[in-house]
């Protein structure tokens, strides 16, 4: 599980903009006119609309695509009650997931107010605002009472997450689980250790699905729930079992094909689990210490299907399967109410979404040629993003059926592409790259590592998992800056390329360059010598298989540390030369933009070979590369040396490469809009293929373009990223951030797994 540090969560959250989340204008404003339609007078028109009708909320403003995260802090996550005021940083989280996922806005409120009364008064006062609420983090039993009554006095969707969330998600798992081991969901005997808000909302929705009530052992922290009990209140009376003769935990167990956790860590035992019957489920969903750990439970019994809370292990039980999407469907058909047929709906949906063949991004991002069906994999990954348009339309569908929809959707093909267009496409391709990573984390040589933001993202990757750093320079410069930052690198491997251990090797990694630069310059006292400088150092470790990457240029000159890397580890087989491609991360999805840092004016068949190497460095991202050779003019609208080059090229690329998509030369805006492209040049091979990759005719272009982009656009700029070499090394913008560093070691550590 990867290492969260206390100082980087008050970072991320201090640093910059405080917090998570803000209000962004939807309409121009730029001038009076616009402000007058704004606000007054103009504002009134709507005003008057919505008095009228008041449905005409939806038309008017951004109600039906808003909801309510509200909560009083009294059961924060794992911290219990907290407060009001301190559960706003989990609110604004929940507002970040609902954005990213769904593309739901969020208002988070946090209610300071523990009275059942008050607090019911305050949101019923507030709830004109919005199209939905999610209550979060409410303590039981005051929890079921506050949702009930606030579900019969509203006519929004409204959800308590807590309860309902891993109700959903575990339910799916239940069934597909239950397939898996060849069991009857009506049959299984079932063991929930856990008696609050969650567990008996899960329970209650494993009825639900087919689980026989007679068959489930409830236990809370006393032990099972009996009838010769006094202390229990309404909610757990209810899942009272009067045939059972056990008492404890381990006693329950005996038997049993179902062990559901939603308690505490490390309170069953591996004779527990052996206990249970054949092909035993086990939903150990302590966060972040499971009832019993997935090695143990494994061990136990190499027959279990096994679901944890932990994304470090398979199965991960985790609300944002659901919430985003449930709320997706309930809003876009103004549903009254979430209730139980969409709620079952979602189940049924996420369910059957895992017997589906999984995208090739997520068998990328997690380094499995082909996750399928069965005990590893009975629920979807998160970072699906077929979730969206299976769950929503299954919610929406049902409440449509269940007659609690105000707004009904006909066309079901033009839902689904909307919701596919309201995806964040932003920040998918880094998310599934990172999780690649994770799956082989490889090491990376780092040759400026005397420099606080080198050792700071060595330490976020170490901690993640990522990769493995080495670190190059002065040792005792480098542990001094460590303990001055309060930083933990563990025993990450600290080289100093000058000091006299290193001297065997540095003669060593000296002798094999100058056999390679013998003739280029280079003597063998020279060649030895060179090897005391760090990128030289680098470079060689990362030829010898010492290290799989190497990062460098945070201080240095572009040109200074990719000279050793093209002399000692050269260009791969193939190539004739390499080239800088930068990712730009925009809303709607990456771009790849090439050449941005290396060749200054290319010939017709440099570009050739520069697009054949982008193209092949895409598909490395299982992206299909739809590639524009861009010019100041269109298909020969102009002449000129640089449209000659791209035209040129673009006729080597269709003859010498049939398969690829690929068309010039043309305009940029030509490029990226489609509707422009169709209805000028039809016969483009780019139309209706939405172009994700730009070949600039020279460096200047190239560079400026990604620049502008980066600052004027809000995109996210990783880069510049080396292709065309034979092993990864790759080289930083100067002055990098530490979060652009993070990004280019993911990109190394990936492309070093491609290369092997």
């Amino acid at each position: 599980m990867e290492k969260l540090r206390k100082q980087d969560a008050l970072d991320y959250h201090s640093q910059g903009r405080p917090g998570k989340i803000e209000v962004v204008p939807t309409k121009a404003y730029s001038s009076q006119r616009d402000l007058s339609l704004a606000y007054s007078p103009g504002v009134a028109e709507p005003c008057l609309e919505i008095e009228k009708n008041p449905e005409d909320a939806y038309k008017y403003t951004a109600k039906g695509n808003l909801v309510a995260v509200i909560s009083n802090g009294t059961a924060v996550l794992g911290l219990g009650n907290i407060g009001a005021l301190a559960s706003k940083p989990v609110m604004e989280g929940k507002g970040l997931l609902f954005k990213i996922f769904a593309d739901i806005d969020v208002f988070d409120i946090e209610v300071d107010a523990t009275d059942i009364d008050l607090f019911v008064n305050t949101v019923k006062a507030i709830a004109p605002t919005f199209g939905g609420i999610n209550l979060e983090d409410i303590k039981a039993p005051e929890c079921f009472e506050i949702e009930r009554r606030l579900k019969q006095e509203l006519n929004i969707p409204l959800m308590h997450d807590d309860q309902h969330g891993t109700a959903i998600i575990s339910s799916a798992a239940l069934l597909n689980a239950c397939e898996v081991a060849g069991k009857k969901i009506e049959e299984v005997k079932i063991v929930v250790n856990g008696a609050g808000a969650s567990a008996i909302s899960c329970t209650k929705l494993y009825v639900s699905i087919g689980a026989k009530k007679e068959n489930i052992l409830m236990l809370d922290s006393k032990g099972v729930l009996r009838p010769d009990r006094d202390d229990l209140d309404e909610q757990k009376t209810f899942f009272v079992n009067h045939t059972t003769k056990a008492k404890t935990l381990e006693e329950a167990m005996v038997g049993a094909d179902v062990f559901v956790g939603l308690s505490k860590g490390n309170i069953v035992s591996q004779t527990m689990i052996q206990s249970m019957a054949k092909m035993p489920i086990v939903f150990a969903l302590a966060n972040p210490n499971p009832e019993i750990s997935y090695a143990e439970a494994i061990a136990a019994r190499p027959d279990i299907i096994m679901a944890t809370g932990r994304s470090d292990h398979p199965n991960q039980v985790n609300n944002v399967l659901g919430f985003p999407f449930i709320f997706r469907g309930a809003l876009d058909v103004r549903a009254t109410q979430i209730n139980e047929d969409m709620k079952l709906a979602a189940v049924y949906a996420i369910a059957e979404l895992a017997k589906e063949p999984v995208p090739e991004a997520v068998n990328l991002a997690y380094g499995s040629k082909n996750i399928t069906f069965g005990a590893g994999y009975i629920i979807p990954k998160p970072i699906d993003s077929r979730l969206i348009y299976t769950v929503a339309p299954a919610v929406a569908k049902a409440a449509i059926k269940s007659g609690v929809a105000k707004h009904k959707i006909t066309d079901w093909e033009a839902y689904k592409q909307e919701l596919i267009n309201r995806l964040g496409l932003d920040n998918k391709l880094i998310r599934t790259i990172t999780q690649k990573a994770k799956q082989n984390p490889k090491r990376v040589v780092f040759a400026e590592a005397d420099h606080y933001k080198i050792l700071k993202a060595a330490q976020q990757v170490f901690d993640e998992g990522i990769a493995k750093p080495i670190l190059l320079g002065d040792v005792e410069k480098i542990k001094k800056l460590i303990a001055e930052n309060s930083l933990d690198l563990g025993d990450v491997p600290i080289i100093d390329p000058r000091d006299k251990s290193e001297e065997e090797r540095r003669i060593a990694f000296g002798d094999m360059f100058y056999k390679k630069r013998q003739r280029r310059g280079f003597t063998l006292y020279e060649a030895r010598k060179v090897m005391k400088e760090r990128n030289h150092f680098g470079a060689m470790m990362v030829e010898t298989g010492v290290a799989d990457a190497m990062i460098s240029g945070l201080t240095r000159k572009y040109a200074d540390p990719i000279r050793p890397a093209l002399q000692i580890i050269g260009v791969q087989e193939g190539a004739s030369r390499v080239a800088g491609m930068y990712i730009l991360n925009t809303k709607q999805g990456p771009f790849f933009f090439a050449d941005t840092t290396m060749n200054v004016n290319p010939s017709v068949q440099d570009i050739v070979d520069i697009t054949v190497l982008t193209a092949n460095s895409v598909k490395q991202f299982n992206i299909t590369p739809r590639i524009a050779l861009l010019s100041y003019s269109n298909f020969g609208s102009a002449e000129g040396d640089v449209p000659n080059k791209m035209r040129e090229a673009t006729e080597i690329l269709h003859k010498k490469y049939p398969g690829m998509i690929v068309d010039g030369e043309m305009q940029a805006n030509f490029a990226l809009n489609n509707d422009l492209l169709k209805e000028q040049f039809p016969f483009s091979d780019l139309v209706d293929k939405k172009v994700n990759t730009l070949i600039f005719p020279n460096l200047a272009t190239g560079n400026i373009a990604y620049k502008l982009i980066q600052e004027m656009g809000n995109a996210e700029a990783i880069g510049p990223i080396l292709i065309g070499m034979k092993k990864p090394v790759h080289i930083l913008q100067l002055g990098s951030s530490v979060r652009e560093i993070v990004n280019m070691i993911t990109i190394a550590v990936v492309d070093a797994q491609a290369k092997k």
